[in-house]
């Protein structure tokens, strides 16, 4: 193996580890604790190791906002296999919860303020596409014409962010906001196949 490739698996495996790191001490300790001295001392290297990897520390919170992203997308695809598309709309409001009620410190800085607004809207947007797609099909097998398809999609994410944040800050358990989400979202969808045309 060429030593260009060998260090490039090396880098490559060090930044992975440095990424974890990150993670656990976001999920067991918040985002307060989180510090490049803390990441370096977890995984047994020098604090100019990690900046190697990460300029500062909110280089390292952007790549765990986006990395928490590709973990929703990656649930957000197991929902989008189910069948009947009214119940894959039903299945993605619940696991978008889920997610948030399962990792409350991630999602907290996926949509915070530590990150960006541009840099937040960009880790989301391959999310956000995906629930755009869905939403096509729905509106494709229900003969309902979405007046601004973009703008739809947003209402049906910002639905889900506001009960999630009723989750996250206690106000409702988990499950509950599961259910009110899918109340919510099935709620949004009957009145726009209500407002289409041949409905009124």
């Amino acid at each position: 193996m060429p030593s260009s490739t060998r260090r490039a698996r090396e880098r490559a495996s060090t930044r992975e580890r440095i990424i974890e790191a990150a993670l656990h001490v976001l999920e067991t300790d918040g985002a307060a604790a989180l510090t490049i001295r803390r990441i370096a001392t977890d995984i047994e290297y020098s604090a100019p190791v990690v900046y190697q990897h990460f300029a500062n520390k909110d280089a390292l919170v952007l790549e765990l906002a986006a990395h928490g992203h590709r973990l929703m997308l990656a649930e957000f695809r197991q929902a989008a296999e189910e069948s009947d598309i009214d119940r894959r709309m039903m299945r993605i409001a619940s696991e978008y919860i889920r997610f948030a009620g399962e990792h409350p410190h991630l999602y907290e800085v996926m949509n915070g303020t530590t990150v960006g607004a541009n840099e937040r809207r960009r880790a989301a947007e391959p999310a956000i596409g995906l629930l755009k797609e869905l939403l096509t099909t729905w509106s494709d097998t229900h003969d309902v014409v979405l007046a601004d398809p973009d703008e739809a999609c947003e209402i049906i994410w910002g639905t889900l962010y506001g009960i999630a944040s009723l989750g996250s800050v206690g106000t409702i358990s988990n499950e509950r906001a599961r259910r009110l989400a899918e109340q919510g979202l099935r709620a949004i969808l009957l009145g726009w196949r209500t407002e289409a045309p041949g409905n009124g």
